[in-house]
């Protein structure tokens, strides 16, 4: 029997995991904070907050959620929670992609035995993951169903990372594109856009494979734009850079919800998929990447090019009725108001043209995240 079975979920749950910069409060550089932090946990965090990689960053989790209100209900305690405990150490939490300075060369790996593997298997690629993301599960009810909605949802997977691009700067330099962490994260052997599955049995057939020749070891490393999540009976969705607020996070979360919802739904009335190419979605991503919310986008229907503006404004005005049966319209109506207003990369582009002072640049989105009224 396969170890991969499928734990369906009773309804379109949420999981949100969010991945956060630590940085110095004075420096506003990147800090190697972790485990103070974790070892100071108040009661009921424990497993809700996780070391990851590297010791200048922390994984924030909310439990099982039943609608984007209780995801920024759970959130919220955490995240302010965990800002407190920064600000005693001295550091303070940072929403971004990437760190704008910080070089990746003098991050400190967590010294456990699945990092330290991680790291002497992908050597230099390992090393330069610096990188932050902000990722949603929403719950099904099968692994074939799963299957079907990574690849029904690859189409607006670029339109995704537009919306939450927030990662223009690397190693002290201005990269010219307003996703940097999406190019950082293909450099990995099993990222990147996942390849076409049929149905669970395919997909369970190439793990399988993966992990008796070697490839990889566990499934945890697997880290494709959208993946299904056995153990949570889940499709995770992961192509979003980390946004600079809850606020942006949340809006996000609804969108990804009523996107997975409506896909299930057409799957469940037997309709039919019109192909769009992968190579679209390819060139789409990378668009998305550079440009950020000025990126035009290739329709996968008409084959035009189309503002992503546009795109996101009709998809909210499509997914209205679901978002209102999911109880999420006015997280869903935060997606079209953030289409309109400056992304996190561009806030963080602006900042250094005025200031050009990339602490700075950190200090401010730092002051523009904030939750707890102690920092």
């Amino acid at each position: 029997m396969s170890p991969y079975v499928f734990a369906r979920s009773d309804g379109p749950t949420l999981g949100v995991e969010l991945e956060l910069n630590l940085v110095d409060a004075g420096t506003m550089a990147l800090r190697s904070g972790a485990t103070s932090i974790l070892e100071a946990l108040p009661p009921g965090l424990e497993g809700s907050v996780k070391p990851e990689l590297f010791q200048c960053y922390v994984e924030i989790n909310t439990g099982i959620c039943r609608d984007v209100d209780e995801v920024g209900h759970d959130l919220a305690v955490k995240i302010a929670a965990i800002e407190r405990l920064a600000v005693d150490r001295g550091m303070a939490l940072f929403w971004s992609g990437t760190h704008p300075f910080s070089p990746w060369q003098a991050q400190e790996v967590t010294p456990t035995e699945r990092y330290l593997g991680l790291v002497d298997l992908l050597q230099e690629t390992a090393r330069r993951l610096i990188t932050f993301g902000l990722h949603v599960h929403v719950g099904l009810d099968s692994g074939d169903k799963a299957i079907m909605i990574c690849d029904r949802i690859l189409p607006y997977l670029p339109v995704l990372l537009a919306l939450s691009a927030n990662s223009p700067f690397w190693q002290g330099r201005d990269t010219g594109l307003h996703s940097h962490r999406s190019k950082v994260m293909e450099t990995l052997p099993t990222s990147g856009l996942p390849p076409l599955m049929r149905n669970w049995s395919e997909y369970t057939w190439l793990l399988n494979h993966m992990v008796e020749t070697g490839f990889i070891t566990t499934i945890r490393e697997i880290w494709w734009d959208v993946r299904p999540h056995h153990n949570f009976g889940t499709v995770e969705v992961r192509i979003c850079d980390m946004p600079p607020t809850l606020r942006h996070a949340l809006g996000l979360t609804a969108l990804v919800q009523c996107l997975v919802e409506e896909l299930s739904e057409e799957i469940d009335r037997g309709i039919y998929q019109s192909d769009c190419h992968p190579f679209l979605v390819r060139q789409n991503k990378w668009r998305a990447a550079r440009y950020g919310m000025n990126a035009h986008l290739v329709d996968p229907r008409s084959f035009r090019v189309v503002p992503v503006r546009r795109t996101i404004h009709e998809l909210v005005d499509r997914l209205r009725d679901r978002a209102r049966d999911l109880g999420c319209l006015a997280h869903l109506e935060l997606a079209r108001e953030l289409a309109d207003e400056p992304t996190g990369s561009v806030r963080q582009l602006e900042t250094y043209r005025q200031t050009n002072d990339l602490a700075e640049v950190v200090r401010r989105m730092v002051a523009m995240s904030r939750l707890s009224s102690s920092t």
